[in-house]
């Protein structure tokens, strides 16, 4: 085993370090292995209207904007509330080894503190445990692990302040999959899991028989890139006497459109029974009707223009919908679900330097639910990241 010298390995990580590109610095080389480390720092505070008043403290929309967390209701319950927290920042370590057929093992693992099942408190050291974001390996064009869905596009979210951005209009989630790409094409088989709507509320169920089944296609040019990816999965609710099963099908086409220093970002997702696939689970997969599963069909979708000022300074613009096609004969099970949210935002970011940004962003949500009871969110936020 050849160990690099202590001062190579120095210098090496003080020039990754001061790159303005690289968002993963090489701390050490160890024989055939390389391992790298990355992450960034970043604070946010935020200042939140809720028309129908605010949810709980201990709510994850109140650290990030989750369209199902909106609360809907009486417009004179008008509540405005101030967080601030740390939660989004996370570190991330890597390997690379070249094998002796010449092909490369590639890893990596990445955790951050938001969402986190075993939550912390704010009374007195904010101590909130890790979770996994990402966890895998990768060989000669296979990845097994967890990392995002082959049917979600990362390239097309936007630069948002918000920990999502467009969060009912996009595909948002990451999952254990083994995952094929050649060319263009990739495909995927990844955890299934199912949320149903019961006259109890939500019941998550885990009893598929078969994989989540996802293919996509990539397509770059010089203008950009578009990416059109295609799901289909089995919806189950296997609970007591009743085992039902629904197939659930979705396909989205998403990419970014360059325009000189400029950018286009979009997406739009059309399908049946998608649920937890969209817009952070703002709908669910299906409706529980007797011993019969009802998929519930949903489009959505966002659009981003970000702006450069100056070298410096930029801007990202931002609409983002859902919009669930619920039928209205299974309300007495389903309750009064989502039928649309919606959200607009505008921010302004300063970087002096490239690993260094400065924001304040402004977002305006709305949601609806079937019965026609809405709310609305104002929040301003504030954010400093710095990525090492």
């Amino acid at each position: 085993m050849k160990f690099t010298p202590l001062k190579t390995l120095a210098a090496s990580a003080v020039l990754c370090a001061l790159s303005s590109t690289a968002y993963a610095a090489t701390a050490a080389k160890i024989g055939d292995t390389e391992f790298t480390y990355g992450g960034y720092i970043k604070l946010d505070s935020m200042w939140s209207d809720y028309s129908a008043g605010a949810p709980a403290g201990s709510n994850v929309g109140r650290d990030f904007y989750v369209p199902s967390t909106l609360t809907v209701g009486d417009d004179n319950s008008s509540d405005a509330v101030f967080d601030m927290h740390a939660r989004e920042s996370r570190f991330n370590f890597g390997t690379a080894t070249v094998m002796d057929n010449g092909k490369t093992v590639n890893t990596k693992i990445e955790i951050d503190f938001l969402a986190s099942a075993a939550g912390g408190n704010e009374r007195v050291s904010n101590s909130y445990a890790p979770r996994i974001r990402h966890a895998f390996v990768t060989y000669d064009g296979w990845l097994f692990g967890q990392t995002w869905s082959n049917f979600q596009n990362v390239g097309a979210l936007a630069e948002t302040l918000d920990f999502v951005g467009p969060a009912e209009g996009t595909i948002f989630v990451r999952q254990s999959q083994i995952k094929y790409t050649t060319g263009a094409w990739s495909f995927s088989l990844e955890n299934p899991e199912s949320t149903i709507s019961t006259t109890s509320g939500m019941v998550v169920t885990d009893d598929a028989s078969l994989p989540d089944f996802t293919a996509r296609y990539t397509h770059k040019a010089d203008w950009g890139n578009i990416v059109v990816a295609a799901l289909a999965r089995q919806l189950t609710y296997k609970v007591g006497s009743v085992d039902a099963d629904e197939t659930s099908f979705g396909i989205s086409a998403s990419g970014k459109i360059n325009l000189g220093e400029d950018n286009l970002k979009f997406m739009l997702t059309q399908g049946k029974g998608l649920g937890r696939y969209v817009g952070l689970n703002v709908a669910h997969g299906a409706v529980l009707n007797g011993d019969e599963l009802d998929a519930i069909d949903s489009t959505s979708g966002f659009v981003a223009y970000q702006h450069k000022w100056t070298s410096q300074w930029r801007s990202t613009f931002l609409y983002s919908f859902f919009s669930a096609d619920n039928n209205t004969d299974l309300l007495a099970i389903s309750g009064d679900p989502t039928e649309s949210s919606q959200s607009y935002s505008a921010n302004i970011l300063y970087s002096p330097v490239k690993r260094l940004t400065f924001g304040a962003e402004l977002k305006h949500a709305e949601r609806e639910t079937e019965s026609g009871v809405d709310g609305d969110l104002d929040r301003l936020q504030f954010s400093v990241k710095y990525s090492f």
